[in-house]
């Protein structure tokens, strides 16, 4: 088993290395020419650069499949050697490639319809501004309305426990195909069209990292849509097909399966609720679409974020009903500095003036914007990290102390909010300036306060 797993990743491995060695002699002269092109080729590069592009694309869907492994062991430990990766067997289904591009097909469908309003994002470098519709929502509504009708006409949704192995299989390949469309269809677009980190001239890191900004179809933007569709609302129904298939074995859900999915149904519902927000992240605004994205909307999102659901599957946990009170009021203080912290600060871009954010304190900045040094982003630079944050633990102590896979989320993404808080912090100084050093001085904790 280890072996059908071990082979295809050393000729991956190879096929990459000599690709990249390839690439890189073959236009090494030809990049050379174009030095004078200093805003494409002399920015910095992240997630390791180039070695960060090769590996990466390899050893993150080897890490989705050997965590779905490892929660369907007996012991669950993420030291297990050899590691439990899914069998042969496990890896495909032919049903699973037609769930995958209709439920993809549904949302496409879904985003075209003219429900909710149009929204307008930031501007763009060649000064015009992108429109977007904002129905989400109504999207996950939909979604979950058409999954109970299918529930109450019988359909086994508790199948999707068994089907997890090969639908991760088949959303990586597809990933993986489209971030090679993506790639390929950014050389026919103009130049102020690429994101600015993404035109390195690196075909392999600019592959990882994206290389046109706001890639469409017409009117469909292609990043926008799988940044708050497939994914997000598939982690949802994975979470209740893994609830159905824990009633199957257990006569009815646990408390603590209850849990997981009423916070995590609760924190995507926020997000498309709050859809309009996303337009000024830097996931919008900044970074291309590329692998890095792509994996991460329709692998890593739905496959690693249903962990806890799919440890209790296997692994149920008895809940106290005061220990639920306790998980449920710490769920409810993460939520509540993620949201009121976000909103605060959509409204005060929306409108400085407004009553709600008029009073606070304010540095200005040479652009003309105004940093807020007072109310929850006078209290930490990232109050709606600290709240994600605490939202994570509250997700994953239902599944007790025994364990360590069910913290994986909660690890994973401290790692990735320290990160994304230092990529914020170098955009942030290079946009504001002076601005920036002295909100920095008089708002020293970047998430944690009095710890970081």
């Amino acid at each position: 088993m280890h072996l059908v797993i071990c082979q295809p990743v050393l000729l991956i491995n190879g096929c990459i290395l000599y690709a990249y060695f390839f690439f890189h002699h073959r236009f090494t002269s030809h990049l050379t020419m174009k030095r004078a092109d200093k805003s494409s080729h002399t920015v910095e590069r992240e997630f390791g650069g180039t070695l960060g592009a090769v590996c990466i694309p390899v050893f993150l869907p080897l890490t989705v499949l050997f965590l779905i492994g490892v929660s369907r062991t007996p012991s669950a430990s993420l030291f297990q050697w050899p590691p439990p990766f899914p069998s042969s067997e496990q890896l495909w289904h032919p049903l699973v490639p037609v769930l995958l591009l209709g439920w993809i097909g549904l949302h496409a469908l879904l985003y075209l319809l003219p429900l909710g309003k149009m929204s307008e994002g930031l501007e763009l470098k060649n000064k015009t501004r992108l429109k977007y519709p904002i129905n989400g929502f109504h999207a996950m509504c939909i979604s979950v309305g058409l999954i109970l009708l299918l529930l109450k006409l019988g359909a086994p949704l508790g199948r999707l426990f068994e089907l997890l192995p090969p639908l991760a299989v088949c959303a990586i390949v597809l990933s993986f195909f489209f971030s090679v469309f993506l790639y390929a269809r950014s050389f026919s677009v103009p130049s102020d069209a690429l994101a600015p980190g993404g035109n390195t001239g690196n075909h392999l890191y600019d592959f990882f990292i994206g290389r046109e900004l706001n890639p469409r179809i017409q009117d469909f933007d292609l990043k926008y849509f799988c940044e708050l569709r497939p994914g997000l609302i598939g982690w949802v129904v994975i979470n209740l097909g893994l609830l159905m298939k824990e009633a199957e074995l257990q006569g009815s859900p646990s408390l603590a399966m209850v849990l997981v999915n009423g916070f995590q149904l609760l924190y995507v519902g926020d997000a498309l609720w709050n859809e309009e927000a996303v337009l000024s992240t830097m996931d919008i605004v900044h970074d291309g679409f590329g692998f890095m994205l792509v994996f991460g909307d329709l692998v890593w999102v739905p496959f690693t974020y249903s962990l806890q659901a799919a440890f209790l599957v296997v692994h149920p946990q008895s809940l106290s009903w005061f220990g639920a009170a306790v998980i449920i009021a710490l769920n409810g203080i993460g939520y509540y500095i993620f949201r009121s912290s976000n909103s605060q600060k959509n409204q005060f871009r929306r409108d400085p003036n407004h009553p709600k954010v008029s009073k606070l304190k304010t540095i200005p900045t040479a652009s003309g914007k105004k940093l807020l040094v007072s109310g929850w982003w006078g209290f930490v630079r990232h109050p709606n990290y600290l709240g994600d944050l605490l939202m994570a633990l509250a997700w994953s102590l239902p599944c007790g102390f025994s364990n360590l896979l069910p913290y994986f989320y909660v690890i994973y993404f401290t790692i990735l909010l320290i990160h994304r808080e230092a990529r914020d912090d170098r955009q942030c100084k290079i946009k504001y300036g002076a601005s920036w050093d002295s909100y920095c001085k008089q708002v020293p904790y970047r998430i944690f306060p009095y710890i970081y």
